[in-house]
């Protein structure tokens, strides 16, 4: 058997999975895991600004900093595609302002669909706003899916605003389409072959949403062996968007652009807290690499039945998981009630236990520590959820997860305590990453 097609049987693994999102809806969690930081709650009140405004102010800044960022990426970050030259961002004060903000996109290689309107995310403990609802096609390119908990409120240029607000509105955007089809093979509309980033390492380049998996996904410690079998794995962008966000973020506190500094952070932050999910930093969690082989090869062999069933089983537990979790605490936010996630996401006590933040921390530290917990997720899950919700190969949870929610939570309440720890560790793990990147950008930025 040649490695080229165990290469390519490899990346069916993943190939459900990666549709998924990491942790559902990522505000509700960020204000309780910011909302007693307090470089957050002490911070002062904001000025809303278009990104036009801070584009064209800092035009020359942007300009240098992006090409900063660049040089590092490719002198640091394995896997990184460079960025093409006709991309690069450059200082034009007679363009318009529609024309800056473009090219600042296509710079950052993000989807020209890319709203970054002005808005805020609810927190769901608020019983009310003020503030004009936003229809969410205003706020994303992605449509609502089933049981979607974002609700969102218009801001207008000008008027102040919480940083805690703003902070935990932006830890959600990036899955509001930044990252769809930007890949040579992507067949959604529009795709960008000019980006640069060639074709897409895993996950279904035919399938709009699991576009965005090789920016939201790092499986970086899966091993020597894995690695040689499946190579392309290897070609992640997570750590590239966190590096381009936070710098961002940290020129904007600097020139005095607060709204967006908090805005750019949490942006970056969202690609940490994904990497805080152990489905997204190990290809298989509840597999062996022995395991993984052998499926492959059956299915090399003609009998492709167990891949897929291995397949449908990690895209069920990840789905269970993230099902869960986000019932959990919005039921809580409701009722403003606290419960083991809340108390964990608020959690100051481990921060300090982690290396300071650096360029290698989303890897070295946050993937590292995903990728360990895996198996012990993947069988929390398994004890904690129905058994047909994640042990039958043949039952879709995806597909059926908007008729089957109220099932599975009801199901739950007798057999969950053990999944309840898992992802409340999890979670105290999220809000520790968190605070510990916004501490190194607001470092870096001299606050």
């Amino acid at each position: 058997m040649s490695s080229r097609p165990m290469r390519h049987t490899f990346l069916l693994l993943a190939l459900l999975p990666t549709l998924a999102q990491a942790w559902g809806n990522h505000s509700p969690m960020c204000y309780r895991a910011f909302e007693r930081m307090p470089e957050v709650a002490n911070a002062a009140a904001v000025k809303v600004e278009p990104l036009v405004d801070f584009l064209r102010a800092q035009e020359s800044a942007i300009a240098r900093t992006l090409d900063a960022q660049e040089a590092w990426a490719r002198q640091h970050l394995k896997g990184h595609a460079p960025r093409p030259e006709a991309l690069r961002f450059t200082a034009d004060a007679k363009r318009s302002d529609a024309e800056r903000r473009a090219a600042f996109l296509r710079a950052l290689r993000l989807s020209p669909q890319s709203k970054l309107a002005l808005y805020l995310q609810v927190d769901p403990r608020e019983a009310d706003s003020s503030r004009p609802a936003l229809d969410a096609a205003e706020v994303s390119a992605v449509g609502n899916s089933k049981g979607a908990t974002q609700r969102f409120v218009a801001l207008q240029a000008g008027e102040a605003v919480a940083p805690l607000a703003v902070l935990a509105s932006a830890c959600d955007e990036p899955d509001y389409g930044h990252d769809l089809n930007l890949f040579d093979d992507n067949a959604g509309a529009p795709s960008n072959p000019g980006y640069g980033f060639g074709k897409q390492p895993f996950g279904n380049p035919a399938v709009a949403i699991g576009s965005q998996a090789p920016f939201h996904m790092g499986f970086f410690h899966q091993g020597r062996v894995f690695n040689t079998l499946a190579p392309s794995f290897a070609r992640t962008f997570t750590e590239l968007r966190v590096q381009q966000y936070g710098g961002l973020a940290v020129l904007a506190w600097q020139t005095g652009h607060a709204y967006w500094g908090w805005r750019f952070a949490g942006l970056a932050l969202h690609h940490v807290e994904d990497l805080t999910q152990p489905y997204h930093a190990s290809a298989a969690p509840g597999a062996t690499l022995g395991h993984m082989m052998w499926v492959n090869l059956k299915a090399q062999l003609g009998a492709p039945a167990d891949r897929q069933g291995l397949v449908v089983l990690q895209s069920n537990r990840h789905f269970v998981l993230e099902n869960f979790q986000t019932s959990w605490i919005m039921d809580n936010a409701r009722q403003r009630r606290d419960g083991p996630l809340e108390q964990a996401l608020r959690d100051l006590a481990l921060d300090g236990r982690y290396p300071a933040w650096s360029p290698g921390y989303v890897r070295d530290v946050v993937a590292a520590e995903a990728f360990a917990a895996g198996p012990r997720t993947d069988a929390a899950v398994v004890v904690g959820a129905p058994a047909k919700f994640v042990t039958d190969p043949n039952f879709d949870f995806a597909a059926n997860e908007g008729r089957l929610g109220a099932e599975l939570a009801r199901d739950m309440q007798g057999q969950r305590e053990a999944l309840l720890r898992e992802v409340a560790e999890l979670l105290r793990h999220f809000g520790s990453h968190s605070r510990n990147g916004l501490r190194g950008l607001l470092k870096q930025a001299g606050k």
